[in-house]
Order: C-alpha cells, then structure tokens, then sequence
C-alpha cells in the first residue's frame, strides 16, 4: 500500500511542477507561448484550465502527503 501512495505522490510532484512551469509569469505564459500573446486582458480557457489541473494536483498532493505520514507513524 505504501509504494502504491509513493507512486501516485511522485507523479503528483511531477505533474505540479509541470502545471507550475506552464502558468504566466511576467511574460504571457502558456497563452504565449502558443502564439496567443496578442491578446487584451482576460484569461483564456486554456489558462483557466490550467488553474484548475493546478489546483486537482495541488490537493492530490496534499492528501498522498498527509498519508505517507500516517501510513510511515
């Protein structure tokens, strides 16, 4: 059960640091880097999305966190 946690939390570290790289910093991000840096305020879908996948890695990673720690004590 412990590898099988490991596992998924590796590939949760994997995927938000991805997630994280893609998002905009001071340039236009993800949005930019597709050829859709003309564009005037706002977010796209893709941005939005983005957040979201973000957000979903962020909370598997919590959660695979706080069952190593259980799981090891």
């Amino acid at each position: 059960m412990t590898a099988a946690i490991v596992t998924v939390h590796i590939i949760a570290a994997l995927v938000l640091v991805l997630f994280i790289l893609l998002h905009a910093g001071r340039g236009g991000g993800l949005s930019e880097m597709f050829g859709g840096g003309m564009t005037s305020g706002g977010s796209t879908v893709v941005e939005k999305n983005l957040d979201r996948l973000t957000v979903i890695a962020a909370i598997i990673f919590a959660i695979t966190t706080v069952a190593l720690f259980y799981r090891i004590k």
